[in-house]
């Protein structure tokens, strides 16, 4: 053990002028507004850093304390989803990454890019600022901290000295930058950032820029069309066309332009105006068994093949930035076209190929079937609406009616699993965001957080399952609404279950024990706490909601809170099973 005269010959850190302090004003200066953290020893540079920014009132990242890393990779991913600029993470050191790892998946399944950085336990037992001086540097050392993380990220790399700050931050955030957008990972061990920083290799301007998208293929945009035109009943499936903003607009006139019906599977960001007369809904099944063209578009799961799927003869085409998902280990829909590029720049190059090709008759004819079609969905859906009006405990589609009641027309709503976005409006792009396909739980509570802080003036309502609500590290993230004047409204549909896993099993084993029994295993969550009280420990409003009738009431009481009091708000709404796996 170091005794106390080693540590009095030890070098001083310095006040000013660390490589912390030159990399967090880089960061600004490249445009990261704001970095998330939940800090542990080796933030002490940084710290200092930020200390002597707020002296000498040079511009860095506004720091943003969240307690658990979780929670600050799904502010961060929230933000990034909104506003589409790139934020900052720190974690401490390997405990710090294992904590964040399910949130970078999220992201990474996303597309949403995030720095993600780490602190590193010394490396040096003694003799440099910044060298071990606690015990837990020792056991918190990995051989390859990176490895546990380095599968989800697009690049990950270990800050080696001051000298290389500027290529090592600007290549990463231009990897991440670069489509298919995602997080990148960089480990800063505490003697680098303690360093003293050196004079920029590079001058102020950024010199490594993000790649542009690639282009659509022009020939395999014709063999595409020509599918799309031959076709009696052509069909889009897409779950985040939307992710780029201008996709909506451009889908909304291809689609109408050519009366091509579009179905959005499990969406993440939506592609339509739910008023729109193509847009068929949310459920695959009963347009692609009839569908002989289908262009899949963004979608990773078009469709759920033990379900049911389209015909031996249906032409299938996979469009995106990553029409295969080059990512995910196994994937077997079947494809006879796939052509990389933007959405807008596909559906743009279609258009031109389409103009000629279909004609007014042939358009004409499918916008009869399609309007049939949406007539029958708005039939289901009311019948189903006006049953679930009456029912105890509370349906989940009657709470998502309400909701969509209570919210106002530019609301951002984060939709971790429950709200039924058939029963709500929603006309304009980036106002619905969906629970990542990779289902990493406790996302849209600290995602609505970060959504609050990428456009303050909307609002944020965050619908919630009660165990995703419970991944969420409800305490931290209540405390960082409040902590950092984020209110949202959060509406926890409370079914007491693991209501996916009962549904799981029941489809595997309809008849089996399992479905005999009252009480299977792994499935009911008994005695939960009172969510609502919760929120009220963090200065916010709470209220459990187990009527109906008394459910459109409560929405208003807490978003008028939200609104004038400028208090973050909860309601747990106790719901029945609902929901579809």
């Amino acid at each position: 053990m170091e005794t106390r005269l080693e540590r009095q010959k030890r070098p001083k850190v310095k006040a000013a002028g660390n490589v912390a302090a030159a990399y967090l004003a880089l960061l600004a200066d490249r445009g990261v507004d704001y970095l998330f953290g939940n800090a542990g020893t080796d933030f002490a540079p940084l710290i200092e850093a930020y200390a002597q920014a707020a002296r000498t009132g040079i511009t860095v990242p506004r720091p943003i304390l969240a307690t658990h890393e979780n929670l600050a990779v799904a502010m961060a991913h929230g933000y990034g989803m909104v506003s589409r600029r790139i934020p900052a993470v720190m974690a401490h050191v390997s405990v710090g990454t294992a904590n964040m790892i399910c949130a970078a998946l999220n992201a990474a399944r996303e597309n949403v890019a995030i720095l993600l950085t780490a602190g590193r336990s010394p490396i040096t037992e003694t003799g440099l600022p910044g060298s071990r001086d606690g015990y837990i540097h020792w056991a918190q050392e990995m051989y390859d901290q990176a490895g546990m993380i380095r599968e989800i990220v697009k690049w990950d790399y270990e800050l080696r000295n001051a000298e290389q700050l500027t290529t090592v931050v600007e290549r990463a955030l231009a990897i991440a930058a670069t489509e298919p957008r995602g997080p990148v990972y960089l480990s800063l061990p505490r003697e680098v950032i303690a360093a003293p920083a050196c004079e920029p290799e590079q001058p102020s301007s950024s010199r490594i820029a993000a790649a542009s998208p690639a282009a659509p293929d022009a020939s395999a945009i014709a063999d595409a069309a020509r599918m799309l035109a031959q076709a009696t009943y052509p069909l889009i499936v897409t779950a985040n066309a939307g992710r780029d903003p201008t996709a909506f607009a451009a889908l909304a006139q291809f689609t109408e332009r050519f009366a091509i019906p579009l179905v959005q599977h499990r969406p993440r960001y939506l592609s339509l105006p739910s008023s729109h007369p193509m847009n068929l809904g949310f459920d695959p099944l009963g347009f692609v068994t009839k569908a002989d063209a289908i262009l899949v578009l963004e979608s990773d799961v078009p469709w759920i093949s033990s379900r049911g799927g389209p015909g031996h003869d249906c032409k299938i085409i996979h469009c995106g930035l990553d029409p295969l998902f080059t990512r995910y280990p196994i994937r077997g829909f079947p494809c006879d076209l796939a052509i990389t590029g933007s959405t807008v720049a596909i559906i743009s190059a279609l258009r031109a190929a389409l103009e000629d090709s279909v004609d007014a008759d042939t358009i004409a004819r499918r916008r009869h079937v399609i309007s049939q079609e949406r007539e029958v969905l708005r039939a289901t859906q009311k019948t189903a609406l006006d049953a679930a009006a009456r029912k105890m405990p509370l349906d989940p589609a009657w709470v998502s009616h309400c909701i969509d009641r209570a919210k106002d027309a530019r609301s951002i709503v984060i939709n971790e699993y429950t709200l039924f976005p058939e029963y709500c409006s929603f006309e304009a792009p980036d106002l619905y965001f969906g629970s990542s396909s990779a289902s990493g739980l406790g996302w849209g509570a600290g995602a609505a957080l970060g959504a609050k802080l990428a456009r303050p003036e909307a609002q944020v309502l965050a619908v919630l399952g009660d165990g995703a609500y419970m991944f969420s590290n409800p305490a931290a993230v209540h405390h960082a609404s409040a902590l950092h004047d984020l209110p949202v409204l959060f509406v926890v549909m409370n079914n007491a279950m693991w209501g996916a896993v009962q549904r799981s099993t029941l489809a595997m084993y309809p008849d089996g024990f399992a479905a005999k029994s009252n009480e299977p295993c792994f499935v009911g969550l008994g005695k939960l706490p009172a969510f609502e009280k919760i929120c009220e420990a963090a200065g916010g409003y709470g209220e459990r909601v187990e009527d109906p009738g008394s459910l459109p009431e409560a929405l208003q009481r807490a978003a008028s809170i939200v609104a004038n009091e400028r208090r973050q708000a909860l309601l747990n709404v106790i719901c029945g099973p609902g929901g579809t796996a």
